[in-house]
Parts: C-alpha cells; structure tokens; sequence
C-alpha cells in the first residue's frame, strides 16, 4: 500500500505522515507539499503537491493507492476547485481511497460558516466522486490556545465570545493517530467522522492552562460584535473574522458534538488531563 499526505509541510500534514509512517514504513508513505524542500525533514519521499497544479498533481500521485487530502486554508470560494482539482487528479492517477481532514462547525448564521460550507461542499464531492473515501471532522485545535498563552499571561485574561458554550477541542498528534488508521484500515470506508476528545468551556480549558502554567488566569465572555472588532483590529479582516465566527459557533453550540474518535482510532482521545500533565512536566 501506497499512501500520499497532501500539505506535508503543514503542521497537520506532517504529523498524519510520521503517525502513517509508524503504521507502515517510511517507503509507504509520500508526502505532498507546494514547496516539496519544506517536507524533506520528514524522511519519506516527497512530491510536488500545489492545489491549483493539476497536471503536476496527477504526476505525484502515480502510484499511490490511498490519498490524504488536508483541507486549504484559503478563501473558501477557492478551496471548492482547489479540493476538486485533488480529487480529479487522483481519479486519473488510478488512486483507489481518499480520506479528507473536514471540520466542525456552524453551517449557517456565523463568519466561520462559508468555510464549514466550503468544506461540506468538499466532502459531497468525495462521497460522489466514484472512489472509496473516509472523511474526518476535525475538533478545534487545543494548541493555539496553549501557543498563546504567554499573550494571555501579559493581558491576564482569557477573552472571546464562546461563553458557555462547549469546545470538542483535539491535538493534532491525536488527529493523526486516527487519520492514520483511517487511512490504512478499510473498515472505515464510507464513513463520517467527528474527530475531538473531551468537550471543554473556556472556564474548563482557563483552569487546566493556569494548573499547568502556574499562571492565575481567569475567563471573560465577550459579545460577539465585540470579540470580532477586537480580533479583526489585531489580525486583519479575513482572520479576525473567521475567528470571532468560531467561538460564536462555541457559543452556539455547533463544536459541542459526539464524539466518533474511538471508532476512528481504536482507542479514546488522550484525556486533557494526561495532555497538559505532560506539558507541564515538560515545562
């Protein structure tokens, strides 16, 4: 079996590649990336992989048996015929399975929802497109929230508008321990994945941050026109957008699903406890 990995060079990418990899063998694994020499550190053979390539993407996927696709990051009008430019490129490749890094989040009436429907527009393509398929839906991430938290040290709060709302947040590591087993496991196939562990409140993911680094932190809900001006003041209007609609879709209930990670993975979602214990041990 030949498995490719698209956007390698990723943080996501690169950690489904080296979860694939201890499944298999470096030989079995390929990875794709727009800037091949950005993935050469995983030491598996690595392709050119850029969205908008067609004919170079169904160069790098000759040979290859099961195809990963990490969904764009770009404007959701334009991740639509990025991902079919994938898709069809991997049909004429003679690629037999594609499994697809989809997300959760509020379909309509937030900022983030033209990018759940961009990616939900995605996922009936691959249900459509002839092959076998899997498709994940990812959590929020739990590290940028860790990444930040010198930020919050400085501010002395945690600010959004999620409110009370409940957070399937994941790790990516976790993410691609399950992809891997979507990837090379057939009893997946045909299936739809809700892909997080343990649902937080950010008074829940505020103390576990203050536990493991020793910081007095505490929680302040903002209202959701607040929260997005604050955001896009510092990130810029694509971006604090799209983020502002994420924690309005906390707020709403739309992260706060059950959860498939066992029946992707074979096992459960590390636990947060265990997660910031070894942080803090690493601290």
């Amino acid at each position: 079996m030949k498995i490719a990995v698209t956007a390698a060079s990723g943080q996501l990418g690169a950690e489904i590649v080296k979860a694939t990899v201890e499944l298999l063998s470096n030989d079995d694994v390929v990875a794709l990336a727009r800037t091949p020499e950005k993935a050469l550190h995983l030491g598996v053979e690595v392709r050119p992989g850029d969205y908008d390539d067609l004919e170079t993407l169904e160069l790098s996927l000759q040979g290859i048996d099961v195809l990963l696709i990490v969904s764009g990051n770009i404007a959701p009008d334009k991740r639509i015929p990025q991902h079919r430019n994938v898709i069809h490129a991997a049909k004429k490749a003679g690629v037999k399975k594609v499994v697809y890094t989809s997300v959760q989040g509020a379909e309509e009436n937030t900022a983030f929802s033209p990018v759940i429907q961009s990616n939900r527009q995605t996922e009936q393509d691959i249900r459509e497109c002839g092959l076998e398929w899997v498709i994940g839906r990812n959590g929020i991430y739990i590290e940028p929230d860790v990444e930040y938290i010198e930020n919050y040290k400085t501010i002395g709060k945690i600010t959004n508008c999620a409110g009370d709302g409940k957070c399937g947040y994941a790790s990516r590591q976790e993410l691609a321990h399950a992809y891997a087993h979507m990837l090379t496991e057939d009893k997946h196939n045909g299936q739809t994945y809700n892909l997080h562990g343990e649902a937080l409140t950010q008074y829940q993911l505020t103390d576990h941050l203050n536990h493991t680094f020793r910081t007095t932190l505490s929680y302040e809900p903002m209202e959701v026109e607040e929260y997005r001006a604050e955001r896009i003041g510092e990130l810029g209007e694509f971006m604090g957008t799209i983020i502002a609609g994420i924690y309005q879709g906390i707020r709403e209930g739309a992260c706060d699903n059950p959860s498939d990670f066992s029946n992707a993975a074979g096992r459960e979602h590390q636990s947060w406890d265990e997660y910031f214990s070894a942080l803090k041990n690493k601290a």
